[in-house]
């Protein structure tokens, strides 16, 4: 076999352990969050593992605030029930 043979050979093995094994998680699904501007009442989505990072630096019931994108304004987590 020539090298480029051995090495196209390699290539379509290691593509084809990605595609069966996803051992980086490329496949799995991105579960998002809506946060809401409390100033110009926009939502924006922001994906899970990205609050989850901020989630260590809160103290107990403290809420995670994001800076809204369109007006620079605070965004909270958005509610589908508004006793929460």
């Amino acid at each position: 076999m020539t090298k480029n043979k051995e090495q196209d050979e390699l290539n379509k093995d290691f593509l084809k352990w990605l595609e069966e094994d996803d051992p980086f998680g490329l496949n799995e699904e991105i579960k998002i969050i809506i946060f809401k501007c409390l100033d110009c009442g926009k939502e924006d989505e922001v994906p899970e593992y990205v609050v989850e990072e901020f989630h260590f630096d809160l103290k107990e019931n403290e809420e995670l605030g994001v800076v809204c994108s369109f007006c620079n304004g605070t965004m909270r987590r958005a509610r589908k029930d508004p006793s929460e």
